[in-house]
């Protein structure tokens, strides 16, 4: 049985139990966001008992990082470097997006390493296989592209990102409306190069029973991508990216309807003012599915700085009701990500994560702000120093300087705020 199956029927699963506890919430709850379609527990059947998280309402939001090869750096030692990284700074889940060498190689080597939910991009691999069987990626066949699909839920992989809403209706509104950067997704440019070149309507679409009927098998979690995503500012909440939203809100429903766990994908690039409204939107019309952007980015301008720019566009999602985050790395648009620009990433967005749980009020997370505060009022620094969202980096910079008076630091010395107060009201709050 699916995870939706059992709640259905009211039993709680080993992963339901567990992600309960982690999120301090009732089973119940749990259950009750299963049988809505408003919270996803993504663990392929292949990989029960090793990693449970769930991603939804009322639930602390999470963070995804993504690692992978590409055509001019193939590195498997890197990749699980990357891996390695993307965990020890806090990382809830990992994609391979993997696009050189042996990807199944690195696929496998990345699902054995991780203890967390992995996912991939199916359709990457599909037209590689073409390419390397001598073919144009254009030339791959629809069953092609399905078999790729099942050939990673068949390794265990969690969740599967799949361009279901790039249609041929789609292709003629591109044409239409004028973009400023066109299609900016990788998955959805190979899809639309596709449709175009063989007169056809997206198989994923067209052929979505059987996608479900592959993702009920493994249990696994679809997670329905933005093909036409703003890849600009200027392109933000345009009529290209509501009219795929409004048909992967239709796939939503049918996905419920069958069992399998949903969720759905978002932007991007867009204007700080029209973040929230962008969450608004995907919760009315994919019927609370649990939303996973990326970034979203608020300036067009950040190169080299593009981590931040995607933390203050994260922390206003979750704020606003975004439950997962994809990272944005220092080196978005410009390179593939090191291994440092990897634990970079992870901790701006677990910044924006932590940030945007504080507003939901999620658990514990106000709790632990105040516990800070409460360190810091101490001058307790190995209290302050445990709290820290990135304590190695947090016990790296304490370490750095040092203090005539141990018990402050050299920003304020002995004119610490926090000692003089405490002098003259001593233990009063």
């Amino acid at each position: 049985m699916t995870q939706i199956e059992s709640a259905r029927q009211g039993e709680v699963t080993d992963e339901i139990r567990a992600v309960a506890e982690k999120e301090k919430r009732s089973p119940e709850f749990i259950i009750d966001g299963l049988r809505s379609g408003t919270i996803v527990i993504p663990v392929n059947s292949l990989r029960r008992g090793r990693h449970a998280i769930g991603i939804g309402s009322g639930l602390a939001t999470k963070v995804n990082a993504n690692i992978g090869s590409s055509s001019d750096q193939i590195s498997l030692e890197t990749e699980l470097e990357k891996l390695m990284a993307a965990l020890d700074a806090g990382a809830d889940t990992v994609m391979d997006l993997s696009t050189g060498g042996d990807i199944e190689a690195i696929r496998r080597a990345v699902l054995e390493a991780a203890a967390v939910p992995v996912g991939t991009v199916p359709i990457y691999e599909a037209a590689i296989r073409a390419v390397k069987a001598g073919k144009g990626m254009v030339e791959m066949t629809e069953d092609e592209i399905f078999q790729t699909i099942e050939d990673h839920l068949k390794s265990g992989i969690d969740f599967v990102t799949v361009h279901c809403g790039v249609t041929r209706a789609a292709i003629a509104k591109l044409r239409e409306c004028g973009r400023l950067t066109d299609v900016v997704s990788r998955g959805g440019s190979f899809t639309l190069e596709w449709m175009y070149y063989n007169d056809k309507e997206n198989p994923l679409y067209a052929g979505y029973d059987r996608l479900l009927e592959m993702a009920r098998e493994y249990d696994a979690t679809l997670s329905l991508g933005d093909g036409l995503r703003p890849g600009s500012l200027a392109d933000a909440t345009d009529l290209l990216q509501v009219s795929e939203m409004v048909v992967l809100g239709e796939l939503v429903k049918r996905a419920n309807r069958a069992g399998v766990q949903v969720m759905v994908e978002g932007p991007g690039h867009v204007p700080l003012n029209e973040v929230e409204a962008n969450v608004v939107l995907e919760k009315k019309v994919c019927f609370g599915a649990p939303f996973y952007v990326l970034g979203p980015l608020v300036t067009d301008i950040s190169a080299g700085y593009d981590h931040i720019a995607g933390a203050i566009g994260g922390a206003v999602a979750a704020a606003a009701g975004a439950d997962f985050l994809c990272y944005v790395t220092p080196s978005e648009h410009l390179r593939l990500p090191t291994t440092e620009d990897v634990r970079e990433g992870v901790v701006a967005t677990r910044v924006a994560a932590h940030a945007g749980d504080i507003v939901k009020r999620v658990p514990g997370a106000y709790e632990w702000d105040v516990a800070m505060s409460d360190a810091r009022k101490n001058l307790d620094w190995d209290r302050m120093l445990e709290l820290a969202l990135d304590p190695r980096r947090a016990k790296k910079l304490r370490d750095s300087s040092k203090p005539q008076d141990t018990t402050l630091c050299t920003m304020c010395g002995e004119y610490c705020a926090m000692k003089k107060v405490k002098g003259v009201l001593g233990d009063k709050k």
